[in-house]
């Protein structure tokens, strides 16, 4: 058996160490919560009258047995989300699996899925980050009647699958498998759409042109082709065994797609308290499947709404999980993948050289991941080392080798594309941030230049037009954190970011911020903490100061004689950033929202314990 590195055993010791008394607190509250029969049979006549008024007189029959179990299906569908619209067929299809197994299926509730694709640089995209503790809340509405044995969630994109697994773990005494729709079918390169992208903001083609661009990219049902916040969603579920080996990147509508769904509804009524092998939730989120998840996130060059999202999802398992656990492990975990826009691949091309199942493989066999932990198959990541096939229609999972189909897609530990993790700490007299590197050509891992300080991407985007930032520089956008104005992305700077980085200037960006999954090949140092409105340093930054960002190094600075600069007052913020869309609604959670480091929170402050 391949021993485990010891930087990943030190890490997840000390994760352990660390987590010991909430870790025990939670598993204590869902341990008081397991029972051996069907959640219905507690409730009280009326209470289940209730509950089953609606079903079919089929339904009903199974349902007044008391002895089958029931899954509740939670689901984000909606017709806005590409990647969601699939999910319209997917009750029926688990409803009839369900059926067949002698059991019952009923949709438990739906929860809101927004498209960060549709907000990017709009005034909706301040409410996205807390939509992710919206759909926690909303999970946890839809199970609050008691009356599931199982979950079932569907949902895929950014904020979506972190929210309802959050909100799954409040009931972690359940069983929840996870049942992807799988990304759209390969339209016009991503990297055509970015050149469309640079071009348009020079000036150089019209807004029809672009139009016609995107919409030959983002052209189907199913997530987006490149490797973004949606699609490292998927490779976490994964690596965490939430779902079946190798169903994360399957397109919708196909008929394996349809397969895997009955697979995953009759996988859900085998792991209840009622089935042959009860597994639940709460144990298979555990710290060392959150090392796995870390470490994957790591090797692929995954999206850095991760570095909070995990940390989120740990906090609700009562795992403590911080940026130095991602730093130190990066160190030791190579990137491995090449996919958009840390290459020129999209997902359909990663699934087809080996996908997950070569990415799990390499990690287990060089020591990388933990093997023995519990997933929805049982314990051990063997199993996701298998990609599933239909054989005279019927589903069967084959090992697919250790290597890649396609190197320049999926390398490998011996030969990666990197020798460390495709994300990294940053730290210095700033504060501590987050830098996506997997996608930065090593000459521009490190730039020295004057500050340019923006309260806004629009007032970034005049002085781009205007033509008065051709020159090296860093970009400085301050008050973006989660208390400001709810933390949005920023990925409408990346066009003009990338036009002078082509143009010959040092170029970075440095923000308490987001930049998204599609963080590209110009530095930026995000989620700055402190934020500006908590007292951070960067609210203090002005003009003209010299600040350097060594993403080899790992340091974030202002270069100063002295520390005089630290006496000054803060930025304020604008007017221009309070805007509505719905922003007033979400206040309280503003109020109480917990640092990018201890994963943006506002259902509870972690960073009160």
């Amino acid at each position: 058996m391949t021993q485990i590195n010891p930087v990943v055993r030190k890490v997840t010791d000390r994760i352990l160490e660390r987590s010991e008394q909430t870790r025990s607190s939670y598993l204590e509250r869902v341990q008081r919560s397991k029972q051996n029969q069907p959640r219905r049979n507690r409730l009280s006549c009326t209470n289940f009258a209730h509950a089953v008024a609606a079903a079919s007189p089929n339904e009903k029959l199974v349902l007044h047995e008391e002895r089958t179990p029931t899954v509740g299906i939670i689901s984000a569908y909606n017709e806005m989300l590409s990647a969601h619209q699939p999910f319209n067929r997917f009750p029926d299809i688990i409803k009839q699996a369900a059926a067949s197994a002698g059991g019952s299926a009923l949709f438990a509730g739906g929860v809101p899925a927004m498209c960060d694709g549709v907000t990017q640089g709009r005034p909706g995209m301040e409410l996205s980050l807390f939509s992710r503790d919206v759909i926690a809340q909303a999970t946890a509405i839809a199970l609050s009647h008691d009356v599931f044995d199982a979950v079932i969630g569907l949902g895929t994109c950014d904020k979506i699958v972190p929210g309802m697994l959050m909100g799954a773990l409040e009931f972690g005494h359940l069983p929840l498998v996870f049942a992807p729709a799988g990304p759209m079918t390969s339209g016009l390169p991503n990297s055509e759409k970015a050149i469309a992208r640079q071009k348009f903001a020079q000036g150089k083609i019209d807004r029809k042109t672009l139009l016609k661009t995107e919409c030959q990219s983002y052209h189907g049902p199913g997530t987006c082709t490149f490797y973004g916040t949606a699609n490292s969603n998927q490779m976490l579920m994964e690596m965490l065994g939430l779902h079946l080996p190798g169903s994360a990147f399957i397109n919708p509508g196909s008929e394996i797609r349809d397969t895997l769904t009955r697979a995953a509804t009759e996988r859900s009524f085998e792991i209840t308290s009622l089935g042959k092998e009860y597994i639940p939730l709460a144990e298979v989120v555990s710290p060392e499947a959150i090392c796995n998840a870390i470490v994957g996130l790591l090797a692929t060059g995954g999206s850095t709404n991760h570095t909070m999202h995990i940390i989120a999802i740990a906090r609700c398992a009562g795992i403590i999980v911080d940026w130095t656990d991602f730093s130190e492990l990066s160190e030791v975990v190579p990137t491995i993948t090449r996919v958009y826009p840390n290459g020129s691949a999209d997902v359909n091309q990663f699934h087809a050289a080996g996908g997950m199942a070569i990415v799990i493989g390499q990690l287990l066999d060089s020591g990388l991941i933990h093997n023995d932990v519990l997933t929805i198959l049982g314990r051990g990541m063997e199993r996701f080392r298998q990609q599933p096939y239909l054989v005279d229609d019927a589903l069967q999972w084959q090992p697919t080798g250790a290597a890649s189909a396609d190197d320049a897609i999926i390398g490998s530990v011996e030969k990666p594309f990197d020798s460390t993790g495709g994300i990294g700490l940053l730290c210095g007299n700033l504060g501590r941030a987050v830098i996506k590197t997997s996608a930065v050509a090593q000459e521009n891992r490190t730039v020295e230049a004057v500050a340019k300080v923006f309260t806004s991407q629009a007032a970034f985007l005049q002085a781009f037009e205007a033509d008065e930032l051709n020159q090296d520089f860093i970009a400085v956008l301050v008050n973006q954190g989660p208390r400001a104005n709810g933390m949005p992305e920023l990925h409408k700077l990346t066009p003009a970011l990338g036009v002078l980085q082509d143009a010959g200037y040092k170029v970075a960006l440095v923000t308490d911020g987001r930049m998204s999954g599609a963080s590209g090949k110009v530095p930026a140092a995000i989620h700055v903490s402190p934020e500006c409105v908590d007292g951070g340093a960067l609210a203090k930054v002005r003009d003209g100061d010299i600040i350097k960002l060594d993403a080899n190094a790992g340091v974030l600075n202002v270069i100063a004689k002295t520390d005089d600069w630290l006496q000054r007052e803060g930025t304020p913020i604008t007017d221009d950033d309070q805007l509505d869309c719905g922003r007033n609604l979400f206040s309280n959670m503003r109020a109480v929202v917990s640092t990018a480091e201890t994963g943006a929170l506002s259902l509870f402050n972690p960073d009160a314990q």
